[in-house]
């Protein structure tokens, strides 16, 4: 039996995915290998249509963190000040990277459960001297997804430049790139892209990264150096070969499948069946549906059940969920419907929950 992975990334994969990520042995100084660099970093600008003029895919190996510091220590300049919106554990670990890089911030904090209140925001952001803002798209703490097209309002209000946790969201959500001041969006293979862990991205407007720190403040994790190295079909250090084979065919599935519209979709779809089975045995979501993202819903644990017992039983019918996190921990159990998941699957998993939670 397959097991089924209802956790926030990675993935059950495809059969076709799977067997990419094997499919040959790549040097990653010959030709093949930057064929298939290129075809990647120029499949991953189409999936929301950018310009390959005004925007760069720059490929790391890492996982989403690894996305998210690189975009966050290449791009805010020397002098820069940065706001951060935390509202969950992926917005504290944004200020996190900047506390120990050394960047200028304000943290602006809301509860877990909470939305973001836009005028403590735009209160913020007209005093405060910010040059960037960062947020979390999809705050997988609690399923949330933040409105960005209105921070990135607010941003152009005040002169900011927006930079963008969509670890969690890329390839699934509407991101919005047609703004002026969206500079970059951290991102990974291994979530809604269905491609295997060990590769991460960073979309960036050229522009934003010509004008970011100097001198760099890492080493492996400059995005200027991993950019001018890719655009002359290089690559400063060893990338994550296999990984980038299993990335080229998960673009080619989500491009044959219909894009991120059709996958928002899909998801849609899938959670709401989860939702509603579990509505029906009384477990009730953290948040109301119009709030959360299509990728992954937070649900209350019932009365008398913990955590470890819905995990234990729900794996034995080959399903695996997540955790709360921090302090929710006690209080929920998280189920995704991103990857490989069949009609099969699907009624399997309508079944399990029929059994678990009777």
């Amino acid at each position: 039996m397959r097991a089924i992975l209802l956790n926030p990334g990675p993935v059950s994969l495809s059969e076709g995915v799977r067997k990419a990520a094997v499919s040959a042995d790549l040097c990653h100084r010959e030709p093949e290998y930057f064929q298939l660099q290129a075809r990647v970093r120029q499949d991953l600008l189409e999936v929301y249509g950018c310009s390959e003029q005004d925007w760069a895919a720059v490929l790391l190996g890492g996982s989403g963190t690894t996305a998210l510091e690189a975009m966050l220590t290449s791009l805010p300049g020397r002098d820069a000040r940065m706001l951060v919106i935390e509202n969950g554990v992926y917005g504290e670990r944004i200020a996190r990277i900047a506390e120990i890089h050394g960047i200028a911030f304000e943290a602006l904090q809301f509860g877990w459960i909470e939305p973001i209140d836009f005028a403590r925001v735009e209160d913020a952001l007209t005093g405060g001297g910010f040059t960037h803002l960062a947020a979390v798209h999809h705050e997988t703490t609690t399923g949330r997804l933040n409105d960005v097209a209105r921070l990135a309002e607010l941003c152009e209000a005040h002169g900011a430049e927006l930079l963008l946790d969509a670890v969690s969201s890329f390839g699934a959500e509407a991101i919005p790139f047609d703004s002026p001041v969206l500079a970059a969006c951290a991102a990974t293979a291994n979530k809604c892209l269905h491609g295997i862990p060990g590769l991460c991205f960073v979309l960036t407007r050229r522009s934003a990264l010509a004008s970011g720190a100097q001198p760099p403040r890492s080493l492996y994790l400059d995005l200027a150096l991993w950019l001018d190295k890719q655009d002359q079909d290089s690559t400063p250090f060893t990338p994550s070969v296999n990984a980038v084979l299993a990335l080229d065919k998960a673009l080619e599935e989500l491009r044959l499948q219909g894009g991120w519209h059709a996958r928002h979709a899909r998801y849609t779809k899938l959670a709401g069946r989860v939702r509603r089975a579990l509505a029906s045995r009384g477990v009730e979501t953290l948040l109301p549906a119009d709030d959360s993202s299509c990728v992954l819903v937070a649900y209350r644990l019932p009365d008398g059940m913990t955590y470890a017992t819905i995990h234990d039983r729900l794996k034995q019918w080959g399903f695996v969920i997540y955790a709360g996190q921090g302090k929710l921990a006690a209080e929920l159990f998280r189920i995704s419907t991103m990857g490989d998941i069949t009609h099969y699957d699907m009624e399997r998993l309508l079944a399990a929950i029929e059994s678990v939670f009777q």
